[in-house]
């Protein structure tokens, strides 16, 4: 149930096509109430798929995350994982997502201004044969020039991801760890690394532009359906990691 609510088809977008669905059959029996529902969930899908309120909703979570932060006193790099791209186990290998991809971008700047140690952490994902972790491993050292000092490749959450993490940090004595993840990931990064006993820094990524001055902000776009998704998911899953951990 859990990975329905947060991937799956009761997961807020993608919920607003379910009711869609679930009014227009209800109006077969119970017309305007059906009716209603439906033309609510495909409003609510409309301004889900918009440039405007999408960047909103990012810039809303981000509004959390500390600015003008010192990273002096850090003692390691901590890069999260985003995605993977499935292959199919013969002449298509699985490979880093876009998500991914990005924060290795945010990882190498880190690295080549702090010059500190490197930690990966991320585990298998769905069907894929590597984890993340080991994924984001070999493509910092081979592409980014970046040498990578642990690689955390069982978890499956950001909560794992730091509690994991902590496990391989500890023996080191490392408590203040720069985190690199997208900036709308932060907040429920950074908290969770928190209790997982870090002091946790965030790393500066690039914040939403905030995007309401074009009429093209306010038409549909899939891009935005899937901001719209993380900045619900990241509002959604910080309130729901308080209340379980």
């Amino acid at each position: 149930m859990e990975s329905l609510v947060s991937f799956g088809f009761l997961a807020p977008p993608t919920i607003c096509i379910t009711l869609s669905l679930v009014g227009a059959a209800i109006a077969l029996v119970w017309c305007r109430a059906g009716i209603a529902l439906a033309l609510i969930s495909s409003l609510c899908l409309y301004g889900a798929a918009t440039p405007a309120v999408s960047s909103l909703l990012l810039r809303r979570v981000e509004a959390a995350v500390p600015r003008d932060v010192d990273l002096r006193a850090a003692q390691a790099i901590v890069v999260l994982g985003g995605d993977v791209e499935l292959g199919n186990g013969a002449d298509i290998p699985d490979r880093l997502g876009a998500l991914s991809l990005e924060r290795l971008v945010f990882a190498a700047a880190a690295y080549h201004r702090l010059h500190l140690p490197v930690a990966v952490t991320g585990g298998r994902v769905a069907d894929a044969r590597q984890s993340e972790g080991a994924l984001m491993t070999a493509a910092l050292k081979a592409d980014f020039a970046v040498p990578v000092t642990w690689d955390e490749d069982r978890s499956r959450t950001t909560w794992e991801n730091a509690v994991f993490t902590a496990r391989l940090l500890r023996p080191a004595k490392l408590t203040t760890v720069v985190l690199v993840t997208h900036a709308w990931h932060l907040p429920r990064a950074l908290w969770s690394f928190d209790q997982a006993g870090f002091k946790a820094l965030p790393w500066p990524a690039p914040r939403t532009a905030l995007r309401i001055g074009r009429i093209a902000d306010f038409l549909p776009r899939i891009a935005a359906l899937r901001d719209t998704f993380d900045g619900l998911h990241e509002l959604i899953g910080g309130v729901y990691y308080r209340l379980r951990y």
